[in-house]
């Protein structure tokens, strides 16, 4: 019996290596296996510090490498020119639309060789790849009369500076899926020096557009590209779902660009930012989801986002902003292996009464300050609002934040949380903070309407505003006072 029961294991043994060598030599069977593998893969316990609460996170979909397009075209196929002078709009414009007629077949790409290629605003296409080589540079025109212009965004209901239609972005896409920009790190430059100039002196009538804007759109990937001198915001995925951004450079000048942000998603789901340099005029990334009532009215959150393993300066604004605009909500956002240097304010949220809205289930953890006048603020009296139809009792909800191992020197004042009546701030947490502050002064760990915990020890002394617990989460203390405030902005 025992021999018998040998030779059935022996024979199950080779039909299984028979098996597997015509299990990987079946390309769907093997695609359908490693994608459910991938798909596995994409879901993570995380211990959250909150009350030790066990919380579930989805990672956004994570891939490695672009998708291989079956048809390759050249800019110059088309007559452009890179010369830096000659207006090669129609050359990107038949290229695209060569690559629209290869959709079903998988799209193609766009290769622009070493060069300067100026060009006025033009259109992506679905599955389509952008191919910037090494020494290839697209120029955005500066005569802005050949820039067109769009409606205002619906979550904005107003063109941001200027009422009524915005401009376009020097690089566009509507309604599309399947969209790479990629590279072996050329450039796209805005050119935005003189859009800036015109802004301070108050010469547009339209709002500035953005660098690269992506709109109602799904699967992008945007990686080993550098972007700089946008004429406004730099990189606005708007609306958009399963987005990475990897291994990108954004540069503008860190005073006189204004409102040169990094990177903005607004209202999106699922997306990656991971190994990107940033040093820019205003927040190096700012989520958002829309403004006051009309974001509130188009009600698209923000949500399931990460930002890892970054180096940002803002000298102007932040390193990394939620809103001001968040009226439709921002939840599941973590932040994490990030160093800001260099900038005004180091991680921020951003809210008003009228903003409505929410954020909630942030986690900062593993951060560096270097050199920063505020490291850490929730301000909820940004009042900036796009007209006179806004609810001030639309208020939002701001809880369930955590700080954990943050760590910097050379910080003004290492903490400003500003709660009001009408918007308290609820459940934030603070673990293993120690930030070298160069002002001795008492309240430099500033808050007002706060409830929340510090766990273990955290340098400077934290306000008396939120509970104390031990480093094994013991109870040490009740906070009596946590409507207290201390805020002091001439620090």
């Amino acid at each position: 019996m025992v021999e018998t029961s040998g030779r059935i294991d022996q024979q199950h043994r080779s039909e299984l290596k028979r098996l597997i060598p015509s299990l990987l030599s079946n390309h769907k069977t093997l695609f359908t296996m490693l994608w459910i593998a991938a798909f596995g893969s994409v879901f993570i316990w995380q211990r959250n510090a909150i009350n030790g609460m066990l919380t579930f996170r989805i990672l956004p979909p994570i891939r490695s490498m672009p998708n291989l397009r079956p048809v390759v075209f050249n800019l110059t196929d088309f007559g452009a020119v890179g010369d830096g002078v000659t207006l090669n709009t129609e050359a990107f414009e038949r290229a695209v639309l060569e690559i629209g007629k290869m959709g079903k077949k998988g799209g193609g790409q766009l290769n622009v060789p070493p060069g300067k290629w100026l060009t006025a605003p033009f259109n992506l296409t679905s599955h389509m790849t952008l191919f910037l080589a090494e020494g290839a540079v697209i120029l955005g025109v500066q005569d802005e009369k050949l820039w067109p212009l769009l409606p205002p965004l619906p979550s904005y209901g107003y063109g941001r500076e200027h009422p009524g239609p915005r401009y376009g972005s020097l690089i566009h896409g509507q309604n599309l899926k399947d969209i790479i920009i990629t590279g072996h790190n050329g450039t796209i430059d805005g050119q935005g020096q003189s859009w800036w100039i015109k802004y301070k002196q108050k010469l547009l009538n339209n709002t500035r557009g953005p660098l690269v804007q992506i709109m109602w759109s799904s699967n992008i990937i945007i990686t080993n590209v550098t972007l700089q001198n946008s004429p406004f915001w730099t990189l606005h995925p708007y609306d958009c779902k399963n987005i990475t951004i990897r291994d990108v450079t954004i540069l503008a000048p860190i005073f006189q660009a204004p409102n040169t942000d990094g990177i903005d998603p607004d209202s999106c789901d699922n997306m990656l930012i991971e190994n990107c340099y940033i040093s820019v005029g205003d927040d190096g990334i700012a989520i958002k989801s829309g403004w006051d009532q009309y974001g509130i009215a188009y009600g698209r959150p923000s949500t399931n986002i990460i930002i890892r393993n970054l180096v940002i300066r803002s000298m102007v604004s932040a390193g990394v902003s939620i809103g001001s605009e968040m009226s439709g909500g921002v939840s599941n956002v973590t932040v994490e292996n990030v160093l800001v240097w260099d900038s005004r304010r180091a991680v921020r949220i951003k809210t008003a009464a009228g903003r409505g809205g929410y954020v909630r289930n942030i986690i900062y953890r593993n951060l560096t300050f270097e050199n920063v006048r505020v490291g850490i603020v929730i301000k909820t009296d940004y009042n900036e609002h796009p007209d006179e139809g806004f609810d001030p009792k639309a208020f939002p909800v701001i809880e369930d934040i955590s700080y954990i191992g943050i760590h910097g020197h050379g910080v003004r004042v290492p903490v400003r949380i500003h709660g009001s009546e009408d918007i308290p701030i609820r459940n934030v947490t603070f673990r293993d903070i120690s930030i070298g502050i160069t002002y001795k002064k008492k309240h430099i760990f500033q808050c007002a309407f706060v409830h929340g915990q510090v766990i273990g020890t955290v340098f400077p002394a934290p306000c008396e505003n939120l509970d104390r617990y031990d480093e094994q989460e013991r109870l040490v203390s009740r906070s009596s006072t946590q409507n207290n405030s201390d805020i002091d902005y001439d620090i």
